[in-house]
């Protein structure tokens, strides 16, 4: 049986919405590639009664538990405390962590205060993970086959004490047959009609190759689990693949951890073309996700973000009788922008969008959630309607999405 983990995040702030808990999601994958199975995880604020009693439950249930947040200097900040009473233990300072949290002050030209010397007084029955990012060390406890280990929530530092030192441990304490993951990208298609147009290839695989649909915007991810990483397993795994892609091919964009902007930064890449937009709903929004990529200079021109219809008329040059007699949200208005935008910004592809993201702005004609994109590239200039919801933040994400895929399709028919 593989190990099994809670994960406890701490903080008011978390459970009020003002912090994104971004840590847990982190530990989970990390702590999946070893093998490790996540249970359950649990978010709590910094309340001893809290603390104490998810510890206790957490200890019952689980070989791991990882907490993170509350190591703070300040009274609030409650988990090591906690820790201390948890483990029926005291406080000694420790001279390492000591030293190390003089050094990350005098690094910054600042004096030490005596609340900050305190973050080096730690439970005399752990043993304390330097954390060379942060003046909190990390708090690592073993009792009866289980662990337990404290670590700050501020994600560079848990990142670095994690990768430098927790899941090296961990695995060496807890060996398991790695769980195997191959994952298939698949674009402009629903998670109902895939699962109808792969049902039979569902149906044949072997049981010990499991299979996930995970739907995300405008995307769905199929994913092939199995345990064990020998070359036989990966091969299996693989001959699955080769399997269903001729099934699905025109709507893969990519494998594994590939996000379909770094697909469209390949394709453009492959083709030594480069790639100029012109988008007015999403705001910069698409450019954002463009530039996101490592080395998207050398196949993305640039931008332009004409919200007014007087930019998109001065700017880019699109005839401002096709606005007048159209309107902004129009095929014609985005096969002028699309086209203008790559020949002004001397691209060989250009896309455009324009929409009505909302809340307000919709008709009977337009309602929200109208967008239009454009493609062009020296070959054709197209467009498509789309329809989507009546959230602008949702209209915004899509729309990107749509644009990317349009790329795509064209790319591949080109």
């Amino acid at each position: 049986m593989p190990a099994k983990a809670i994960l406890i995040s701490i903080g008011d702030e978390i459970l009020y919405g003002q912090t994104l808990d971004t840590n847990a999601h982190w530990i989970s994958g990390e702590l999946d590639s070893l093998g490790i199975r996540v249970t359950k995880r649990i978010t709590i604020g910094d309340t001893r009664e809290e603390i104490l009693s998810n510890l206790e439950e957490a200890e019952n249930d689980a070989d791991i538990i990882l907490i993170t947040g509350g190591l703070g200097p300040t009274s609030d900040d409650l988990t090591k405390p906690c820790l201390v009473e948890y483990f029926d233990t005291h406080l000694v300072r420790n001279e390492e962590m000591l030293n190390n949290v003089k050094r990350l002050f005098a690094k910054i030209g600042r004096e030490i205060s005596e609340v900050n010397e305190r973050q080096s007084d730690l439970p005399a029955n752990c043993t304390p993970i330097l954390n060379m990012m942060g003046t909190a060390p990390g708090m690592w406890f073993e009792r009866n086959g289980k662990v337990i280990v404290s670590m700050p929530g501020v994600p560079y530092e848990m990142k670095r004490i994690m990768k430098d030192t927790v899941l090296p441990k961990l695995a060496s304490l807890f060996i398991q047959d790695a769980i195997y993951h191959r994952m298939i990208r698949t674009i402009g298609i629903g998670e109902s009609m895939l699962a109808e147009t792969i049902k039979d290839w569902e149906k044949a695989l072997p049981p010990h190759i499991k299979l996930a649909y995970l739907p995300t915007m405008g995307s769905v991810k199929l994913r092939l689990t199995t345990s064990g990483e020998s070359e036989a397993t990966k091969k299996e795994v693989q001959e699955q693949i080769d399997k269903v892609l001729p099934l699905i091919e025109k709507y893969v964009y990519g494998f594994d951890d590939e996000e379909i902007e770094e697909a469209i930064g390949r394709l453009l890449s492959d083709r030594n073309y480069k790639l100029a937009i012109a988008e007015s709903c999403t705001g910069g929004f698409l450019s954002h996700k463009i530039t996101s990529v490592p080395g998207s200079s050398q196949w993305f021109n640039g931008a332009f973000v004409p919200y007014s219809n007087e930019l998109k008329n001065e700017k880019l040059k699109v005839d401002g009788e096709i606005i007048r007699n159209h309107g902004a949200v129009s095929e014609p208005v985005v096969l002028a922008l699309a086209k203008n935008v790559r020949e002004e910004f001397k691209a060989d592809v250009g896309v455009s969008i324009s929409g009505i993201a909302g809340p307000g702005g919709g008709t009977e004609e337009k309602p929200v959630g109208t967008v239009w994109i454009g493609y062009s590239d020296k070959k054709k200039t197209v467009a498509k309607k789309f329809q989507f919801v009546r959230d602008r933040s949702i209209n915004i994400a899509y729309s990107a999405v749509a644009a990317l895929n349009m790329i795509r399709i064209n790319l591949d028919k080109d």
